[in-house]
């Protein structure tokens, strides 16, 4: 039973001859009351095992991650120091940003972009690195720019921007309680564990993903270079495949929109 649920108590006087319903009703209530504070006192023991096995968690994906960065840069100076190549490892995740309308587009590629959730202007995603999705990605590469985003960016948008579909609403994620009870029985209870599987890109990935809203970011700061071209063309645009660079990029786009007001101070500043 939830605290939140109220129990009435009847006030009998002292001395007063009670109704037999009356009695009936007071011996339920006490009851419902007994089993509303075992009930809580479990809930809150719960919440703080939750919280600490969290807590706990969150400590080895920090290790995991600072592990495997250490052995990157051991095996780049390896590399080095034996005049040798070295290969850097495939990406497995892409975040994918919409940065064009709907305006003379063919139906095709607009139903691989509802297929992909990128239904909006600067809507963004995060995909798995696989066959399928590149092929899709190749039919809409002139609407969209996509890369590969480092684990500060993923955090950043998760943290800054993220949103979960629960009953198909858009519902802000002020609570790990949200995530326990929608991907609880995958095994995610919080903000660290989707994260960590977002980023690692772990068996319950596509679960993950889709319970996160698609990313409503804004336009960025300073603006697009050119959207009638790839980013990899001479002349230099944004369409297209930005690699690493997409975590400069989302960085623009996740900042707050700056105030009129401040605008006006810095355009005063500035004349």
């Amino acid at each position: 039973m939830a605290e939140r649920y109220l129990i009435t108590k009847e006030a009998v006087a002292e001395g007063a001859a009670v109704p037999e319903k009356v009695q009936l009703k007071i011996a339920r209530d006490a009851t419902l009351a007994e089993e509303k504070q075992k009930a809580v006192a479990a809930a809150k023991k719960d919440a703080a095992e939750q919280r600490e096995a969290l807590k706990k968690r969150t400590q080895e994906y920090e290790k995991e991650y600072a592990d495997h960065e250490k052995k990157l840069i051991d095996l780049r100076r390896e590399a080095k120091v034996g005049s040798n190549f070295f290969v850097e490892p495939e990406a497995k995740l892409l975040f994918v940003i919409r940065i064009k309308g709907i305006i003379k587009m063919a139906p095709k590629p607009r139903k691989v972009l509802q297929l992909l959730r990128l239904r909006q202007l600067h809507n963004g995603v995060f995909l798995k690195v696989n066959k399928p999705i590149l092929q899709m990605l190749k039919l809409v590469q002139p609407y969209v720019t996509y890369g590969y985003p480092s684990l500060k960016t993923v955090k950043e948008l998760v943290y800054k921007r993220g949103f979960a579909k629960v009953n198909k609403q858009r519902i802000p994620i002020s609570d790990n309680s949200i995530i326990s009870t929608k991907l609880g029985e995958k095994g995610l209870y919080g903000m660290e564990d989707l994260i960590h599987e977002i980023y690692t890109v772990g068996p319950h990935f596509k679960q993950a993903s889709n319970f996160l809203w698609p990313f409503k970011l804004s336009a960025p700061r300073g603006g697009f270079t050119c959207k009638r071209h790839g980013f990899c063309e001479m002349k230099g645009g944004d369409w297209g495949n930005r690699e690493e660079e997409i975590n400069e990029l989302i960085g623009r786009m996740n900042e707050p929109p700056a105030r009129p007001t401040e605008k006006r101070r810095g355009e005063a500043r500035g004349g």
